[in-house]
């Protein structure tokens, strides 16, 4: 890899750039807005204002989604899915799963999973 290339890759990262744009183009694909420049522009203006605390941040996903997310997993109805789980559904949906500090077979309860989601997705907006 040419090293202007490497200088180019190191920016993106250290700015957390490649998970914001991918983000918004997973935005612009959920909503297929007419006018996508300006869809982008709101988004961001939204993001802006979440962190104010004056609205909720844009997402593909909210916590109705999550909870349909976490009954699909706890198909036997056990009222709970395992860390082994919640780290694959996390997976699936693009979302790291670096902070997730819980065994493979430790049992994760819907509040807990909800709080996981959750916060994962807000983390991606914290360029």
């Amino acid at each position: 890899m040419a090293a202007g290339e490497q200088q180019s890759r190191e920016y993106l990262e250290r700015h957390g750039l490649p998970a914001l744009l991918h983000r918004l183009a997973a935005l612009l694909l959920y909503h297929r807005p007419e006018r996508p420049r300006q869809f982008l522009i709101q988004v961001l203006e939204a993001v802006r204002a979440a962190r104010r605390g004056e609205a909720a941040m844009p997402g593909v996903l909210d916590e109705a989604d999550v909870e349909a997310v976490f009954r699909m997993l706890d198909a036997a109805g056990r009222g709970f899915v395992t860390g082994r789980q919640c780290r694959a559904a996390l997976k699936t949906l693009g979302l790291s799963t670096a902070e997730l500090r819980v065994g493979d077979e430790e049992e994760i309860r819907l509040p807990a999973f909800k709080e996981e989601v959750m916060k994962t997705l807000l983390e991606g907006w914290t360029v």
